[in-house]
């Protein structure tokens, strides 16, 4: 089979096309035709050797939709044909097939394409996680969503949107401003036009926000923490732009360094301890697609190239100009 691999970190250029042996499921496993590969930022981080150690050489990525080509002994959940993803699982993904075990495979719907599938389920949960289990968005509240305009950031603002949220996306570029407010923003924020901390304290009158949704780090988690209101969530799930310096604790009381609002709550949320449990991945797959089906959430897809481009959707990522999911077909 034909496989992208990375013998070095390094630029894109280090990802390259090679031609490898298929793999065999073993017990409990399902070998998977790859028919789309979702790109997002960590896997460029995972070329790069950044922020996530990997282990080389790598075939990198961490979501797909596709056909079951062949099980494993063990295997019952799943038969030959049937569509399926798979999403946080670095199981050699930019490649043509990929063994992946059954219990991490989600049944994909027949009205739902393989694109829409393989550009939504790690994003998608990732957003259904946040929105309702780490800071469970209630009606009535206001959330402030850093890079509004990314793959987590554009679903979330809609599930939150859904859940009664008053919603405030801040976003790098007037471009991505308006794909934020057309899928439902309240008011958007755009960082080199506006002091997010000062705009978002005037549009809640001073009181702050209940959560502060955080995939950058460096540049906007100091300020971030000074939007939230007392008992407001900081929700850390990323860093593209950077490691958060050491923090002290005290920040969180209110005494000093945090605006004057008080016990403050902290997190990096990880969707593989939300989605843990095979309950749980079901649960968060399933109302992710079925709202993708039924058309509550867009889902727009900026690129579809094939396998061989994998450095122009690593190049397309990392320019952060592309707006919309990028995705590879082997």
């Amino acid at each position: 089979m034909k496989a992208i691999v990375i013998h070095q970190h390094g630029g894109p250029e280090v990802l390259q096309l090679e031609a490898i042996p298929t793999p065999t499921p073993q017990a409990k496993e399902v070998l998977v035709k790859n028919q789309a590969i979702g790109v997002n930022f960590v896997d460029t981080q995972h070329r790069a050797g950044l922020n996530y150690p990997v282990q080389l050489p790598l075939i990198p990525g961490i979501e797909a939709a596709g056909l079951v080509e062949a099980v494993g002994p063990e295997v019952s959940e799943f038969s030959v044909g049937d569509r399926v993803a798979y999403a946080g699982y670095m199981g050699g993904n930019y490649a043509q097939y990929t063994v992946v075990p059954a219990e991490k495979l989600i049944p994909v719907p027949s009205r739902l394409t393989f694109e829409a599938a393989a550009a939504t389920l790690l994003q998608g949960m990732t957003a259904h996680c946040l929105a309702y289990s780490v800071y469970p968005i209630k009606a009535g509240d206001r959330v402030l969503i850093q890079a509004a305009a990314g793959g987590v950031g554009l679903l979330l603002v809609q599930l939150a949107k859904q859940r009664g949220a008053t919603v405030i996306g801040a976003v790098s570029t007037p471009e991505k401003a308006e794909l934020v407010r057309a899928v439902g923003a309240d008011h958007v924020l755009v960082h080199n036009q506006v002091d997010f901390e000062i705009e978002t304290m005037r549009l809640t009158q001073g009181e702050g926000v209940h959560a502060v949704y955080d995939s950058v780090g460096r540049p906007t988690f100091d300020k971030g923490l000074k939007v939230l209101r007392a008992q407001g969530y900081m929700v850390v799930f990323g860093l593209s732009g950077g490691p958060v310096p050491l923090f002290d604790i005290n920040r969180l009381s209110g005494i000093t360094g945090s605006g004057h609002k008080g016990s403050l709550f902290l997190t990096w949320a990880t969707l593989s301890d939300y989605a843990a449990k095979r309950e749980d991945l079901l649960w968060r797959a399933g109302e992710v697609f079925d709202r993708v089906a039924a058309g509550s959430l867009t889902v727009p897809v900026a690129r579809s190239l094939s396998l061989s481009e994998a450095a122009e959707a690593h190049r397309l990522i990392e320019s952060r100009q592309v707006i919309r999911k990028v995705l590879l077909v082997p």
